[in-house]
């Protein structure tokens, strides 16, 4: 897919350029000095992002009731410096090397994957938001032609600066409501790449348990899978050190179902399991619970 036009270099533009030109920067730093300085931008943004904090906090106490505040407190520690980590990630993949990372990395169940690509069926990987989601896509890049969607940009600097960097590696990139996009390209048997665990606050949602909690989730998975016949396989992937694990499930059987909402129940299902194997990785700072059942108080 073309990259839309470069912007000019107005000065309304300059802050997103000067911005741009940092991260560019940033994703051509050696690895090893990459997460020691985004551990420490992580432990300065614990202390200065207050809100993101707070819902950090909430959503931890509201996911893992069993550990006592201690327990929690360090793990949202922990989760601040892998965000912080997870900004240079972003930026190596936009515009740095991987070189390095691909000596490391680590791909369980990509037969799976293969097997279920087999007769040009088309496969829709359903992950989370994960804070290495960006660059585990392009290591799997190096193996399959992967497609995605994500949400566009407000700036237009840095929707053109991230689109051309994803276009780098990725076989195309659908924006959210580009469903009809999606469409072909997975009845076309190509692979997309897809994490339906945030309120994008649209019309097409279910409340479906996540961690126990009643969670607005859009149903899309359920309809890409109707509308296309594509098999669903859940796509975990998080760093373990200094070395990345990327692990892709078989595929959910008898899925889609003609219950929409068992169905979205089950993809939360799976992406909470992820979320429990690594979760100080998982972007805790999203307000997930914002959007309540009628009838409910707001938990933020």
């Amino acid at each position: 897919m073309p990259t839309p036009p470069r912007p000019s270099f107005a000065p309304r533009h300059w802050p997103g350029w000067f911005g741009i030109g940092i991260a560019w920067l940033a994703g051509r730093l050696a690895w090893p000095l990459q997460r020691a300085l985004g551990g420490a931008l992580g432990r300065l943004a614990y202390f200065f992002a207050r809100s993101r904090r707070r819902a950090a906090r909430i959503n931890l106490a509201l996911c893992f009731p069993d550990l006592d505040e201690a327990a929690r407190k360090a793990l949202l520690r922990e989760h601040f410096a892998a965000l912080g980590v997870g900004a240079f990630e972003f930026a190596r993949a936009w515009w740095g090397s991987i070189a390095p990372l691909r000596r490391t990395v680590r791909i369980d169940g990509l037969e799976n994957l293969r097997a279920a690509m087999a007769g040009g069926r088309g496969v829709l990987l359903v992950s989370g938001h994960f804070l290495n989601l960006e660059i585990c896509g392009r290591l799997l890049c190096d193996h399959v032609p992967l497609a995605g969607m994500y949400r566009r940009h407000a700036g237009a600097v840095m929707e053109w600066a991230v689109l051309r960097g994803r276009l780098r590696y990725a076989a195309a990139m659908f924006q959210q409501h580009e469903l009809r996009g999606a469409i072909r390209h997975l009845k076309s048997g190509g692979v997309l790449w897809y994490a339906p665990d945030q309120d994008m606050l649209g019309k097409d949602i279910v409340f479906a348990p996540f961690f126990g909690i009643p969670a607005a989730t859009i149903t899309a998975t359920h309809q890409l899978a109707r509308v296309s016949g594509c098999a669903v396989l859940p796509f975990f992937h998080h760093r373990e050190g200094d070395r990345y694990v990327l692990r892709i499930g078989t595929p959910l059987a008898d899925f889609p179902s003609t219950d929409v909402a068992a169905d979205t129940a089950r993809v939360n299902a799976a992406v909470e399991a992820m979320v429990r194997a690594a979760p100080a990785q998982y972007l805790w700072i999203h307000r997930r619970f914002k959007r309540r059942p009628p009838g409910e108080t707001g938990v933020y």
